[in-house]
C-alpha cells in the first residue's frame, strides 16, 4: 500500500495519534497547506497549486520543495490537484491533512465528500484535523475503529442510509435505515470496540479522538 499525506489549507493540530498515521508517507502540499510541514516535521516532495494563499515568507522558507503551479483560473482546487498527482504517482490510501476548518466551510465539505467519492474508486481515505477525524464508510463492509472509551463520534449521511450497524458504543443501532439529513446518528460515544457497518447508501463517520478518554 502506497500512503500520501496531502497537506491542505484547513486547522491541523499535531498529536502523536497523526505522527503514528502519517509516519512514513509521502507528502504533496496544497498551496497553504504547506505552512503545516514545517509543524509535522515533513520534506514533501511536491508543492502543487495557484499559490494565491501563500504569504511571501513561505515562498522563500520552502522555496527548495519541487513546485506545480497553476492559474488561479481553474477548474479544480489545489486540494483536488494535489490528490490528482498523488494518484498519478501510484497512491493506495490517502491521508487528507488539514481537511476541516480553516476559513472556508465550503472547502471542508467538498473535502468530506471528495473522499466519499474516492472510497468508492478503491482508495483508502483519512480526513484529519489532528483532533477530528473522517473515514468514509464502505457498503457492505464492516470498519472497526480503534477509538479509546468516551471518544464522541458522529455518522453523516450523504444520503439516505440503509441498514446502518453501530456496535460498542452508548447508543448501539442495528439494520437501521436513516433518512438523509436526519440527526439520529449524530454525537454517539465509543463504549467498548467500536464498529461500523452500512447496507446501502453514502456516509462518513467522524471522530473527535482529542476530546475522548
Amino acid at each position: 500500500m502506497s500512503t500520501f499525506t496531502l497537506l491542505l489549507g484547513g486547522e491541523l493540530v499535531p498529536t502523536r495519534r497523526l505522527a503514528a498515521q502519517i509516519a512514513g508517507s509521502r507528502v504533496i502540499a496544497a498551496d497553504s497547506g504547506i505552512a503545516h510541514a514545517a509543524a509535522l516535521g515533513l520534506a514533501p516532495e511536491l508543492w502543487a497549486g495557484d499559490f494565491d494563499s501563500v504569504t511571501k515568507d513561505e515562498r522563500v522558507a520552502f522555496a527548495h520543495v519541487p513546485q506545480m503551479e497553476f492559474p488561479s483560473e481553474k477548474d479544480m482546487t489545489d486540494g483536488e490537484l494535489a490528490i490528482a498527482e498523488a494518484i498519478r504517482r501510484g497512491a493506495t490510501r490517502l491521508i487528507l491533512a488539514g481537511a476541516f476548518g480553516g476559513a472556508r466551510a465550503d472547502h471542508a465539505y467538498l473535502h468530506l465528500a471528495a473522499a466519499v467519492g474516492l472510497s468508492e474508486r478503491g482508495f483508502d481515505v483519512l480526513l484529519t484535523s489532528g483532533n477530528q477525524e473522517g473515514v468514509p464508510l464502505r457498503p457492505g463492509r464492516r470498519a472497526a475503529f480503534d477509538y479509546a472509551a468516551g471518544t464522541l463520534f458522529s455518522v453523516i449521511g450523504f444520503t439516505d442510509i440503509a441498514g446502518l450497524t453501530i456496535e460498542g458504543v452508548r447508543w448501539p443501532l442495528t439494520g437501521r435505515d436513516v433518512a438523509f439529513g436526519s440527526s439520529l446518528t449524530i454525537s454517539n460515544v465509543v463504549s467498548d470496540r467500536l464498529s461500523v457497518e452500512v447496507a446501502a447508501g453514502r456516509a462518513v463517520l467522524v471522530a473527535h479522538p482529542g476530546a475522548g478518554g
